[in-house]
């Protein structure tokens, strides 16, 4: 018998992430305090056993949705069948990529869908050959600087000013200017976890490893802090930022789509 869930117990939905926490990073990350408000959670239950969940994070427009299937992924296409009368009618979905065909008619995707790869760390001793620069740690009272840095180097990257509150962000400057800066999406040491993110390097300064010794300071950064598992997005076609993050000591995870969807169950 399968059943369709709302999860409020943080500990048994980390338990069931954390099966596979570099595909889960970004949903461990949401149970920390700050995020756990915005996040409903749904589960599906197949003889009384949870097998597969899903995350929805309301905050943005649209709200994201985290479908990460664990197989067989027929049980979260059910899932998302089952809960689309209960969604909003857009969605931003991180989403295994046999679900775009297998959620349909109850949702269709808006966009096409963008291939993307999640790799996690684990080969932290690599890190060391490519730890070699000086960097500066970034905070809130650069916050004005980091936002020009990412107008010039990554327009329309997603970066929250509170991030810079964690102090996991590292710059390299040339003259007294950023011309690097590499930081995080997750950072949470309660569930050990962290998601690089904001990679990136001005026009006139790449091709020289600049961001590859930062991402290496930076890793090295989030072990010191206990953190155990350390995750990052990346666009399936960037093969330059695959191998230098596979240099590094990262692996491939698992492969998802990032696509915008709109629910039919609300008709």
């Amino acid at each position: 018998m399968s059943v369709l869930l709302e999860l409020r117990d943080r500990d048994e939905i980390a338990a069931f992430l954390r099966r596979r926490p570099a595909v889960h990073a970004y949903a461990l990350g949401d149970l920390d305090d700050f995020f756990w408000p915005h996040t409903r959670w749904l589960g599906w239950s197949v003889d009384g056993r949870l097998a597969q969940v899903a995350l929805v994070y309301g905050e943005p427009a649209p709200p994201v949705l985290l479908a990460l299937a664990e197989e067989p992924s027929s049980g979260m296409a059910e899932l998302l069948r089952a809960a689309s009368d209960r969604l909003p009618e857009r969605l931003y979905g991180h989403v295994t990529p046999s679900l775009v065909g297998a959620i349909a008619p109850a949702f269709v995707p808006a966009t096409e869908p963008a291939r993307h790869r999640k790799l996690g760390l684990v080969h932290p001793e690599a890190l060391t050959a490519h730890d070699g620069a000086e960097v500066d740690l970034l905070g809130p009272a650069d916050l004005r600087e980091v936002e020009a840095f990412y107008a010039r180097a990554y327009p329309g990257t997603w970066f929250q000013p509170r991030m810079l509150e964690t102090r996991r962000y590292v710059g390299i400057r040339r003259d007294g200017a950023l011309v690097c800066v590499a930081g995080v999406h997750v950072w949470s040491p309660a569930w050990r976890v962290a998601a690089l993110g904001n990679v990136a390097t001005l026009p006139e300064a790449r091709g020289a490893g600049l961001a590859t010794a930062a991402c290496a300071r930076l890793c090295r950064m989030l072990l010191d802090d206990g953190i155990d598992t350390i995750s990052l997005n990346v666009r399936a076609d960037n093969a330059a930022a695959i191998r230098a993050y596979e240099k590094l000591g990262f692996a491939h995870a698992a492969d998802y789509v990032e696509v915008v969807l709109s629910s039919t169950g609300h008709a």
